[in-house]
């Protein structure tokens, strides 16, 4: 017997605006269905340089309203996810023959007043002869800026959107593709078949959110049926992570001569990251990858400014994404706008498409989102995310150290790097993952560095992870420790595990 249920919204795309829009929509008392047609954060969203920030650099092409708003939602989005955002200073070296100090000091000077920061502390000059920050650098480099931005673990993000609005009674539906979506008599049928079992049924809407990414014209082309259709821009940005290049706790803002910008950023304690690159892509977003050219120029950008040049051995992973960003017809790809874009189409059943974006205004744009939907299907609840901690966020920034602490001596048995590493990844819900374990023993099988079958199954059971991969590089990043006969184990377990479900 079919299911007659029609839902308000349904959302293509588990990335961080669709999970983001769910959250807020079924939280105002819609009924949300979200598909998602590989895992959760499994595209642009988790190959991000890993910041809540304002975008210094949009201020050279006059995106005020963008810095502004983006700026704004740093301290917000901190306060809502203490464990997966937290502050950090950003060092950017003065690199005589570029940008002029003057223009560095306009550009923070704007940066510290224009997004109305309270907690976050202003920029300061750095002598770099004497600053520890000035010590991996090369000595020509005598003078910097440090400003503030916010570092986030972008995967989670998305996924603990995506876990607040299940709980909220939305329907998040991981590997299962939209095969096709048609307008009939005023609702939206949605054709979904899942990609585990092959299995296909239909699910109704009033509304439907076109959050597909870099998909999102194949969605609107092909799966909604409207053809050959180009809005965006498909920008490739590739990191390499190396090892620890430097031990001081801050970040480096590097100018290059070609006008671009590359960061390096501590990442996960043993670990420097270095990104990210801009150049323009053309084929399937899937099949991204980092080409031989972007390693040499990210190794030459960073080895302009370290001491102790960066090398091929150095690099222990690489990541690359591709940015679906709005094709305002910019001449290069890093000049491109990091705005979004939001298109009804209301010829019958209402259709949103959401063009572009980033991260750090993903709250704004759900917002925005939801303010079309009003207007198209009615009103429901008033906004409510801009307070709403994200599980496992509920406690005070500022606290997060004294979070470590209070789980270290409630579980003395955890060593206190995994004590920090599961206040960082889960905040409070680390103790639904611990329980009432009484020794490390208890938390079952061991699948090398700090992985344990606890951690495992609170993962499949509440966070969607149904492989490897997704729990190693999505939810936790443990694949830059654990080897390769441990992930493997992993594998065979998690599988048996999906088997008996």
């Amino acid at each position: 017997m079919p299911d007659e249920t029609i839902h308000d919204i349904f959302i293509i795309g588990g990335g961080i605006n669709g999970c983001g829009i769910a959250r807020d929509a079924v939280g105002r008392g819609y009924s949300v269905f979200l598909a998602e047609m590989n895992d959760l954060a499994s595209g642009t969203s988790s190959w991000s340089t890993k910041l809540i920030h304002g975008g210094l650099r949009y201020l050279e092409h006059y995106e005020f309203r963008l810095v502004r708003e983006a700026l704004e939602e740093r301290e917000v989005l901190w306060k809502n996810a203490p464990h997966i955002i937290w502050p950090m200073r950003f060092v950017l070296p003065h690199h005589k023959g570029l940008r002029p100090a003057w223009l560095l000091r306009l550009g923070l000077f704007l940066y510290d007043h224009i997004g109305g920061r309270k907690l976050l502390p202003k920029t300061r000059v750095l002598d770099m002869r004497a600053d520890p920050a000035g010590r991996p650098l090369k000595p020509i480099f005598s003078k910097a800026f440090e400003y503030s931005d916010c570092g986030v673990d972008d995967a989670r993000l998305v996924v603990l959107n995506a876990r607040d609005a299940a709980d909220k009674g939305a329907v998040i539906r991981t590997r299962t593709k939209v095969v096709s979506a048609r307008r009939q008599n005023d609702v939206w049928s949605v054709e979904i078949e899942d990609q585990t079992t092959g299995t296909r049924e239909t699910v109704r809407a009033r509304l439907l959110v076109n959050a597909g990414g870099p998909w999102v014209d194949h969605v609107l082309g092909e799966t909604v049926g409207r053809g050959d259709v180009h809005n965006v821009r498909l920008v490739q940005g590739s990191h390499i992570v190396v090892k620890k290049k430097f031990d001081d706790p801050r970040a480096y803002f590097f100018q290059n001569a070609d006008g671009r910008i590359i960061f390096a950023i501590p990442y996960h304690d043993d670990f420097t990251m270095i990104g990210t690159t801009d150049q323009d892509y053309q084929d399937d977003p899937k099949e991204v990858a980092i080409t031989e050219a972007e390693i040499d120029y990210l190794i030459a950008s960073a080895s302009e400014y370290f001491a102790e040049p960066v090398r091929r051995a150095d690099i222990v992973w690489t990541f690359s994404g591709v940015r679906p960003l709005y094709d305002d017809g910019a001449s290069k790809a890093q000049e491109a706008t990091r705005d979004y874009v939001l298109k009804a189409d209301t010829d019958g059943a209402p259709l949103i498409n959401i063009f572009g974006g980033k991260i750090t205004t993903y709250r704004r744009l759900a917002e925005s989102t939801l303010a079309k939907i009003e207007g198209l299907i009615g009103a429901k609840g008033r906004p409510w995310t801009e307070r709403a901690a994200l599980p496992g966020g509920d406690f005070a920034v500022g606290t997060f150290d004294a979070t470590v602490r209070k789980l270290s001596d409630d579980f003395p048995f955890l060593a206190k790097a995994h004590s920090r590493r599961l206040t960082r990844l889960y905040g409070t819900r680390a103790r639904t993952i611990l329980g009432s374990a009484k020794s490390i023993e208890d938390l079952g099988r061991h699948f090398g560095a700090d992985l344990y079958e606890a951690e495992i199954c609170y993962l499949m059971a509440h966070e969607w992870a149904k492989t490897a991969e997704d729990v190693l590089w999505r939810r936790t990043k443990r694949g830059l420790v654990v080897s390769r006969e441990d992930a493997a184990r992993l594998e065979t377990f998690m599988g048996g595990l999906a088997a008996a479900a």
